[in-house]
């Protein structure tokens, strides 16, 4: 007996329909479901063999950073718009669950950024697992803000700009493309810090070896937001810095077969040929 967690999009009722639809299925082969999305906003997938992610890309970033502790796989199906990194279609989830329980799958492990936050003080405020990317934004409309940047306790460049993102090759795809940022295959482990937006001559993106640490200290005379995967963590003042750096435990992924990454890029972004 298997046990199967479902994270749903807590607005869309075609999600839970699919939930309640996949359980019943499961159910019927004598395995056992969890709804893993509580109605206070916690998370519980105490003993899953699985956690299948019922929503578009951001409800599979937050099913994912569920899921780092207990190294739990997760599977995408999508019911949102593009659905990049999602694996299935709700047409399909049933086949889907069958292949994942007979064994005839893979798990495909994808780099993560640790995130930690220290205050101006130097106490820590936050410490985060990014798939995507952290991005230090402005907060103030019509002004930039100012970040210090250093590698490896280095001192690299202070830009001026909307924001600074560091993403991972997952995230390459998302805000660091709509930020004319590199695009990185998934199997690459490398780090992308990309300025959104820059008031500066140097505006290109950098990409650096995962085992280099990156600091961004917020310079006054506004402050910052710290965004990670879409979510707000921590209002940054002057002196606050982030440190980035590679996970310690990649997100892993469920797919069936091998994922061609081009070509989902080319579908996904409706690419043509001239």
């Amino acid at each position: 007996m298997a046990t199967i967690a479902f994270y749903t999009h807590p607005t869309r009722p075609e999600a839970a329909a699919l939930a309640e639809r996949a359980s019943a299925w499961l159910s019927e082969r004598g395995h056992r479901t969890i709804n893993a999305l509580q109605a206070d906003g916690s998370v519980v997938i105490d003993g899953a063999d699985l956690l299948v992610s019922l929503g578009g890309d951001g409800t599979l970033l937050r099913a994912v950073d569920s899921a780092q502790a207990g190294a739990v796989p997760v599977l995408g199906v999508n019911i949102g718009r593009l659905g990049y990194l999602t694996q299935a279609e709700p047409s399909g989830l049933e086949d889907a669950l069958s292949r994942f329980l007979s064994g005839s799958y893979q798990v495909e492990e994808r780099m993560t950024l640790s995130v930690t936050v220290h205050g101006p003080d130097g106490l820590l405020l936050a410490e985060r697992m990014a798939l995507n990317e952290a991005t230090v934004e402005k907060t103030v409309p019509g002004h930039t803000v100012r970040i210090a940047t250093s590698i490896d306790e280095r001192p690299f460049v202070t830009y001026a700009a909307d924001g600074l993102l560091v993403a991972t090759p997952t995230g390459s795809t998302a805000y660091n493309l709509s930020a004319r940022g590199p695009v990185l295959s998934p199997r690459l482990r490398a780090i992308v810090m990309t300025p959104v937006s820059p008031h500066m001559l140097f505006d290109r993106p950098l990409v650096l070896d995962p085992a280099e640490r990156l600091r961004l200290e917020v310079l006054g005379p506004r402050p910052a937001v710290l965004v990670v995967d879409g979510i707000s963590v921590s209002i940054l003042d002057p002196g606050a810095r982030v440190d980035c750096c590679e996970g310690g435990q990649p997100a892993r992924l469920v797919t069936f077969g091998s994922r061609d990454f081009h070509a989902i890029l080319r579908a996904k972004f409706h690419l043509a040929d001239r």
